[in-house]
């Protein structure tokens, strides 16, 4: 049975740092690409960030360019997502997601191309 189980979240001031991370379980997590999307109140599902399997290619949305990196560690079948610079339009709900169709060696910015999703964690930023 897959499983994603994202942690890290919880209430942060603006300017400040978060590291979220994303335990992968119940499959062959280095034969897949990661993603990070994100749900702000009110509005859709977005793509955040990517990762092929093999950590050497990444993506990320124009919106968090520059501060948010996304990483992975193969052998401890988790995927981060650290965060600096946080602003109040970054406040969501974070969702760590994998795909399966290329086995993972292609970015995926989709937000419904990914097969399997965790639970999701909240990142509130105060003014």
């Amino acid at each position: 049975q897959v499983q994603l189980v994202e942690s890290g979240g919880g209430l942060v001031q603006a300017g400040g740092s978060v590291r979220l991370s994303c335990a992968a379980s119940g499959l062959s997590f280095s034969r897949y690409s990661m993603g990070w999307l994100r749900q702000a109140p009110g509005k859709a599902r977005e793509f955040v960030a990517a990762i092929t399997w093999s950590g050497g290619s990444t993506e990320y949305a124009d919106s968090v360019k520059g501060r948010f990196t996304i990483s992975k560690n193969n052998g401890e079948n988790t995927v981060y997502l650290q965060m600096k610079s946080l602003k109040p339009e970054d406040t969501a709900v974070y969702y760590c997601a994998a795909d399966l169709t290329y086995s993972g060696a292609v970015i995926v910015t989709g937000v419904y191309e990914y097969d399997y999703w965790g639970q999701g964690t909240e990142v509130t930023v105060s003014s």
